[in-house]
């Protein structure tokens, strides 16, 4: 079952650092190098939202995923039950909820000269969570398809 629940969690967390990948360094930049500022700006808000969502969703899936597998190394006494793979997950998840759903409301406000930090600030700020994520996950997914520590090859061990 270990190496079943390591694939699909390798899996998922490939193809989430491949959706972020697309969305903030493909999709974004294409959106304002094609679209007016204020057009390409409101699409981009569309897209880094629904980013967000699946990111909570697919980074929920992945933490109840490492959580199995850690409880499981650690029923082996390769690990502890906290792995560095969840710290990784926790860290994509703050990410999200720091940059998209704490700073976003406040470039919002912002945008409507509501005083408070500059649009600039906020936005440079929301790009290093986002750029804080990406790290994460990509980070996670090379991670998980590492072999785990307790599955080494041991060395041959001559018997004459």
């Amino acid at each position: 079952m270990r190496p079943a629940l390591r694939r699909a969690a390798s899996w998922l967390a490939g193809t989430w650092a491949g959706l972020i990948a697309g969305v903030g360094f493909v999709a974004a930049p294409a959106l304002f190098a094609t679209l007016p500022r204020g057009d390409a700006g409101r699409v981009a808000a569309q897209l880094f939202g629904l980013d967000a969502t699946i990111g909570v969703c697919v980074g929920a899936v992945l933490l109840v995923l490492c959580l199995r597998l850690a409880r499981v190394d650690s029923a082996s006494g390769v690990s502890s039950r906290f792995s560095t793979e969840m710290l990784l997950v926790l860290g994509a998840l703050f990410a999200i909820v720091a940059g998209h759903y704490a700073i976003q409301p406040m470039i919002e406000s912002a945008r409507r000269g509501e005083g408070g930090p500059s649009f600039a600030v906020l936005h440079g700020v929301a790009s290093a969570f986002f750029l804080v994520k990406f790290l994460a996950v990509a980070v996670l997914a090379w991670r998980l398809t590492r072999a785990p520590a307790g599955d080494a090859a041991t060395p041959a061990v001559p018997t004459s």
